[in-house]
């Protein structure tokens, strides 16, 4: 098999050094062994993942469990989402496909009331199990799916409901009080892992079970770029070596020169989607203090048709990660009796066209000034997204350190949640309600369309 690389021979424009942030690498060390020392990996779980082998138990468990169900529901947003969603469309895609036959997972993962009906009417609920997965059950979207799905399974099924439910949860909060009341089947959310760093825990691992994913290979690829920092003694020799580092070097110099939108172009169809979960790692990590990138999801080669004129020849504000894998399918050979000016295509296998629009697509980018790093896989499995979902982790970990920030909370998304709640008459929340009025009573300015 091939093995990964990060080509940066187009990644630094002019006038912007490779080398900032590198003076600060010794204080980087001593914060990273740190934050990953004490119980349950530290504040870091993300990196070395210490639950993993008391998850991999569990989910030996629960697999006889959950192949008696046709259909799985997730309820979850956002990072309880994002990471089963990738994972699902990389390596289970057949639900998108004609003649599919099960099994089928459906992620209720928005306030959309058509779809959530939809589920509750045409599921049946004696093949599905529901899996609720918040870790602190505060989380309003979930918890009122979750009070809905309890209603509709308690309906149709009686004493037997409770069989149906799947709680992923932390040790405390709403969630786990109604784990502990029903009996429901449970498994953790590590205590200081984020949502949007959690798919390789039971939030992403409990659909990528159901599925038939190889759960055990996403890890050890993980763990493959994860280890060098915590297997021995950290030193700024490693760090600097690691291409997390590098990578977050690259980002925090490119932001410090005045380019505030970082691309995910992923010319791998299989990992389109993990471009969604990207775009919130990147977003809700790094997007503060009046700092960071925005991250910009594209798939090859759709948004070449959509975007990619912005790209080449909008502003100079971008840079891009560029997904590629280099054992990609051949595909259907094209037949011989094409038309003349098509002649090109004779003797060649769809796959060639993916590829060479992929070379099209990153040269036009170089060359028009976009700074650009491909970062090439080796083969599109289980193990090989592992790795890639660690080395987008550390890089979003790494920069948010350079741009001396906190990567790990989300301090501006609560605000909206807690006018959200003062509109539906939460209790406590005084000067929301005030904020509230005092905005619904102010003059609007509308024009009619």
């Amino acid at each position: 098999m091939s093995k990964n690389f990060l080509d940066w021979s187009g990644a630094y424009p002019k006038g912007v050094s490779p080398s900032a942030g590198q003076a600060r690498l010794g204080a980087f060390v001593e914060k990273l062994s740190m934050d990953l020392s004490g119980p349950e990996g530290g504040r870091l779980p993300f990196i070395n993942l210490p639950h993993w082998p008391a998850l991999k138990r569990e989910l030996a468990a629960l697999a006889p469990k959950l192949k008696r169900f046709k259909h799985m529901l997730v309820l979850g947003i956002g990072g309880s989402a994002l990471g089963a969603r990738a994972l699902q469309k990389a390596f289970a895609p057949g639900q998108d496909q004609p003649g599919h036959d099960g099994p089928w997972l459906w992620i209720a993962d928005n306030v959309d009331v058509p779809t959530l009906t939809a589920y509750f009417t045409k599921l049946p609920p004696g093949e599905t199990v529901v899996v609720a997965i918040s870790k602190s059950g505060g989380t309003i979207e979930t918890t009122s799916q979750y009070f809905l799905a309890c209603q509709w399974l308690q309906g149709a099924l009686g004493e037997k409901w409770k069989e149906h439910l799947v709680m992923v949860t932390g040790a405390e909060g709403f969630f786990r009080k109604e784990a502990d009341a029903h009996g429901f089947t449970t498994l953790p959310v590590p205590t200081y892992m984020g949502g949007r760093y959690s798919v390789l825990s039971a939030v992403g691992l409990v659909p990528a079970l159901f599925l038939g994913i190889d759960c055990e290979a996403l890890v050890e690829g993980a763990l493959a770029v994860t280890n060098p920092l915590f297997e021995t003694i950290l030193s700024t020799r490693i760090l600097a070596a690691h291409p997390a580092w590098q990578l977050a070097t690259w980002n925090w110099s490119l932001i410090d020169s005045g380019f505030n939108q970082l691309i995910f172009f992923s010319y791998v169809p299989q990992l389109s989607t993990f471009g969604a979960w990207f775009g919130q790692l990147w977003a809700e990590s790094l997007g503060k203090d009046g700092k960071g990138s925005m991250p910009l999801p594209a798939v090859g080669v759709t948004d070449q048709h959509s975007l990619q004129q912005m790209f080449l020849d909008g502003p100079r504000d971008k840079g891009c990660l560029f997904l590629t894998c280099q054992d990609m399918p051949e595909g259907q050979a094209f037949p011989a009796d094409i038309p003349a000016e098509f002649g090109y295509l004779r003797g060649k296998m769809m796959g060639e066209l993916l590829a060479a629009e992929a070379l099209g697509s990153r040269m036009a980018m170089t060359q028009a000034g976009v700074p650009l790093v491909e970062v090439g896989l080796g083969a599109c499995t289980e193990r090989e997204a592992g790795r890639l979902i660690a080395l987008m982790e550390l890089t979003t970990l790494f920069t948010g350190w350079l741009l001396s920030i906190d990567p790990l909370d989300q301090p501006a998304v609560e605000l909206g949640k807690r006018l959200a709640k003062a509109k539906l008459g939460a209790e406590g929340l005084a000067k929301e309600k005030q904020d509230l009025a005092a905005f619904l009573a102010s003059d609007r300015q509308t024009t009619e369309f």
